[in-house]
C-alpha cells in the first residue's frame, strides 16, 4: 500500500511536516510495510514559509526589517536555493500580531519591511517570489514596500511621504529613477483568498480597517486617498486597475504588487500546490491523507485539504483527513473529495491540553493507526 500524506499545519501544536510523521507513523502500526510519502502543505498563510522550507530543501533566512510601527522587527523567510524562489509572510514583517491592540492605528502601520525582506532576497540571489498577504496591520496601498524598493511616494516639496495611510494624504508624484534594478527580473506569485477590490463598500478600507484600528471618518479619508493614488499610480502605470479582484488584500498590497511588479494573484493552495508538484506524488497512491486544525464548512470551501482531494478526485484515488476537532457542518468536505474524516481527540480534554504538541502527536498517531486498520481490513475484502 502507498499513502501520500499531506496535511496543514495544525497550528499552535504541530508543523505540517510534524503532523504528517505523526500519521506515518500510525499507519506503519496498522501496516509495517506500507510506503509511506510525506509531502508539505500550507494555504499561503501561517505556515507557508515552513511547509515549503521543509519539504522543498530550502533554507530558512531571518533579516531585521522596520516592522508594522517603524520599529525594528526580525522576519523569517525561505528561500530554496534550487530555483532561487524566497517564501515570504508578510506578516512576519507587517502584520497585525505585531501590533499591540494599544497601538493598531493604519494611518501609521506601514509595509516598508516587506520591501526590506525582498530586497534582501534579491541580494540573496532570488528571482522568484511567492508572497503570502494576509494577516496585515496596513492600509497604506503598499506605498512603504514599494518605498523600500526604491519608488519615490513624494510630497509637493519633492520628499518622501511618511510611513502608514496618512503618507497616502500627502502624496503627490510617484517616480521609478530609484527602483531596484533587479527588480525588473523578478517574478511574483502572490497568495491572495480575497476578491475585494482597492476601493468603496467592499475595498480595504471599508472592509478590513476596523479590525486594524480605524474608526468610520478614518475609513472615508483611507478610501478617498487610496482612490487618489490609484489615479495617479494608472497615469504612469497603465495597468494599474483599483477595481481588480484582489486588489484590496492586506491593505493594499495587491494593488501594490499587480501595478508596480511582474506579479499574479492566485489562490493560496493552487501555489502551493504547483510548487510542491503534488500531483506527480498523489498519481499512483492507494490512498490520499490530509487535514487541519479544525476541518468545518470553510474547509469545504477552498482551504488546503479540499485542495488536495481534488488532485486525488483525478485519479479517482480514497482520501481521508484527520483534524483536530470537527464541526457539525464538516460533513460539506464529503462532498467536496474527503471520503472519510476523523477528529483525533480520544477523550476529554482541555484545549490547551489537547493542543500541547506531544498530545497532539500521540493523538494524530494513534487515529491513523485504528482509520488504517479499518481501511486495509476493506482492501483486503
Amino acid at each position: 500500500m502507498k499513502a501520500v500524506i499531506a496535511i496543514d499545519s495544525l497550528k499552535g501544536s504541530l508543523s505540517s511536516i510534524e503532523a504528517g510523521q505523526a500519521i506515518a507513523e500510525g499507519i506503519r502500526k496498522a501496516d509495517a510495510k506500507a510506503e509511506v510519502v510525506i509531502r508539505p502543505l500550507a494555504d499561503g498563510g501561517e505556515g507557508t514559509v515552513e511547509a515549503l522550507v521543509c519539504g522543498m530543501n530550502g533554507t530558512l533566512q531571518y533579516v531585521k526589517v522596520t516592522g508594522p510601527l517603524g520599529e525594528p522587527v526580525v522576519c523569517e523567510y525561505g528561500i530554496i536555493a534550487e530555483t532561487k524562489t524566497a517564501v515570504i509572510e508578510m506578516s512576519g514583517a507587517a502584520g497585525i500580531t505585531l501590533v499591540p491592540d494599544t497601538k493598531k492605528n493604519p494611518l501609521y502601520t506601514t509595509t516598508y519591511g516587506v520591501g526590506e525582506v525582498i530586497r534582501d532576497a534579491i541580494e540573496k540571489g532570488c528571482r522568484r517570489f511567492i508572497v503570502g498577504i494576509g494577516g496585515s496591520a496596513t492600509n497604506d496601498g503598499g506605498i512603504g514596500m514599494l518605498q523600500a524598493l526604491g519608488y519615490g511616494f513624494l510630497n509637493k516639496d519633492g520628499q518622501q511621504v511618511p510611513f502608514g495611510a496618512i503618507g497616502l494624504k500627502e502624496l503627490e508624484t510617484i517616480t521609478d529613477t530609484y527602483v531596484l534594478p533587479e527588480l525588473a527580473e523578478c517574478e511574483f506569485k502572490i497568495a491572495c483568498d480575497v476578491t475585494n477590490p482597492l476601493c468603496g463598500e467592499n475595498g480595504c478600507s471599508a472592509v478590513y480597517g476596523p479590525q486594524k484600528g480605524a474608526n468610520p471618518s478614518m475609513i472615508m479619508e483611507m478610501d478617498k486617498w487610496l482612490r487618489y493614488y490609484a489615479a495617479l499610480a494608472r497615469e504612469k502605470f497603465p495597468k494599474a486597475d483599483l477595481n481588480e479582484p484582489g486588489t484590496g488584500a492586506a491593505g493594499g498590497l495587491g494593488f501594490a504588487f499587480l501595478t508596480f511588479t511582474n506579479a499574479v494573484l492566485e489562490s493560496g493552495i493552487k501555489i502551493v500546490l504547483e510548487e510542491t508538484k503534488l500531483e506527480s506524488y498523489v498519481k499512483g497512491a492507494d490512498v490520499v491523507v490530509t487535514g487541519e486544525g479544525r476541518l468545518d464548512f470553510q474547509t469545504a470551501m477552498g482551504k488546503a485539504p479540499v485542495g488536495v482531494a481534488g488532485l486525488a478526485q483525478k485519479f479517482d484515488i480514497p482520501v481521508l483527513a484527520f483534524a483536530g476537532s470537527v464541526t457539525k457542518d464538516a460533513t460539506e468536505c464529503n462532498k467536496n473529495g474527503i471520503d472519510a474524516f476523523f477528529p483525533i481527540l480520544r477523550g476529554i480534554s482541555t484545549l490547551e491540553e489537547a493542543m500541547k504538541p506531544e498530545n497532539a502527536k500521540q493523538n494524530l498517531t494513534d487515529t491513523a493507526e485504528q482509520a488504517f486498520r479499518l481501511f486495509n481490513i476493506c482492501r483486503q475484502a
